[in-house]
C-alpha cells in the first residue's frame, strides 16, 4: 500500500508538472492557440462550401470574417467593414461581371496614426466542384484565422503606427481584392509604408516558413533577420530569385503582387507547395498545428519589427 500511495504521489506530481508547463508556455504566447484553431476549422468546414467568390460559401465566410473583426475589437473605416468590387472574368467581352467585397478593418497607431501596415490574407477559395467541396484549409483559412490572432494582439497592444487588416476576396480569380485595394485604398495610397502578405501559412512537416520579397527589396532583409535570429519557426528568405530557374518564383503568385507592383514595399509569407494544394484534401485535420500557431506568433514578432523600423516612403 505504501509503495502504491508513492507512486500515486510521483504520478501526480508529474501530471502536474506537465500541465503546469503547458500552462505556462500558452500564457507566454502572445497567440490563443484554442482560438485560433477554432477559427481555423470554422473557416474550413463543409458548410463554407469553399469560399467562393460570389457565393453562399462566400457570403458565409465573409459574415464570420466580420463577426470575428467586431469581435477582436478591429474599427470599419465609416460605416461598414465591407467594400464591394467588380470585376470580369478571363474570356473578355463576353465575360459577365462579377462582385468581389473586401472587409477591411483598422487598429489605429499610438504615434503615427496617418501612416500605415496593411497586413492581408484572401479569405476566398475555389468553392465545390462535381459535388467536392474543396476545402481550403491552408488555402487560405490559415491565414485569415491569423488576421484575428494579430489583430487582437496588437488591439490590447496598440502599435505605433496604425494597422490595417485586410480579408480580401477572389484571390483565386486573379488577385481581383488586392487589386481593388490598391487601386482605391482607403487611405492616401502614399501612407502605405508596407504589405504582409499571409497565404497558405498552417501546414510544414520541416518547421519551414517562407518570406517573399527580399531579393528584390533588399532594403528590408535586415529587419527579417532580426526576427528570424530569434523565430520559433525557421523564417527563411527565398523563391524570389528570377535567376534561380531550379526554384519556383512567388513574386506575383498571391496578393503582394499588386502592391510590389504599385511601388510599395511588400512581403509575402507562406509554406512551400503541397500535395494537398487545390485539393479536396486540403483539410483543417491535416493542418500542422503547432507550427500554424508558431508560425502566427512570428508574423506578430514581424509586425512589431516593421512597427518599430518602417521602410521609408
Amino acid at each position: 500500500m505504501k509503495r502504491r500511495f508513492v507512486l500515486s504521489i510521483a504520478l501526480a506530481t508529474l501530471l502536474f508538472c506537465g500541465a503546469a508547463a503547458v500552462s505556462s508556455e500558452q500564457a507566454s504566447s502572445p497567440v490563443r492557440r484554442d482560438q485560433l484553431l477554432a477559427d481555423l476549422k470554422t473557416l474550413s468546414a463543409d458548410d463554407m462550401e469553399g469560399r467562393l467568390v460570389g457565393s453562399p460559401g462566400g457570403a458565409k465566410a465573409r459574415a464570420f470574417v466580420i463577426e470575428r473583426f467586431k469581435a477582436v475589437g478591429l474599427k470599419p473605416f465609416g460605416a461598414s467593414f465591407e467594400f464591394p468590387f467588380t470585376f470580369t472574368g478571363s474570356r473578355g467581352a463576353a465575360a459577365a461581371e462579377r462582385q468581389g467585397i473586401n472587409l477591411l478593418g483598422l487598429v489605429t497607431g499610438t504615434r503615427e496614426p496617418n501612416r500605415y501596415l496593411v497586413i492581408t490574407a484572401h479569405y476566398d477559395h475555389i468553392g465545390v466542384r462535381n459535388g467536392v467541396t474543396f476545402n481550403g484549409a491552408d488555402d487560405n483559412a490559415s491565414g485569415t484565422a491569423a488576421l484575428f490572432a494579430l489583430a487582437e494582439y496588437f488591439v490590447k497592444n496598440p502599435p505605433a503606427h496604425s494597422l490595417i487588416f485586410a480579408a480580401f476576396d477572389a484571390e483565386e480569380s486573379g488577385l481581383r481584392g488586392a487589386r481593388a485595394f490598391v487601386a482605391k485604398p482607403p487611405v492616401d495610397a502614399g501612407a502605405l509604408l508596407i504589405n504582409l502578405n499571409m497565404d497558405m501559412i498552417g501546414r510544414d512537416d520541416n518547421n519551414l516558413l517562407y518570406v517573399v520579397g527580399t531579393t528584390s527589396q533588399p532594403t528590408l532583409k535586415p529587419v527579417i533577420e532580426r526576427v528570424a535570429a530569434s523565430a520559433s519557426v525557421k523564417l527563411t528568405m527565398g523563391h524570389d530569385d528570377p535567376t534561380k530557374k531550379d526554384v519556383e518564383d512567388w513574386t506575383n503568385s498571391s496578393d503582394h503582387a499588386p502592391f510590389c507592383q504599385a511601388k510599395i514595399p511588400c512581403l509575402y509569407f507562406g509554406v512551400e507547395d503541397f500535395k494537398n494544394h487545390h485539393k479536396a484534401t486540403d483539410k483543417y485535420d491535416t493542418m500542422t498545428y503547432d507550427f500554424y500557431v508558431r508560425v502566427v506568433e512570428t508574423m506578430i514578432a514581424v509586425t512589431r519589427a516593421f512597427d518599430a523600423t518602417p521602410p521609408q516612403r
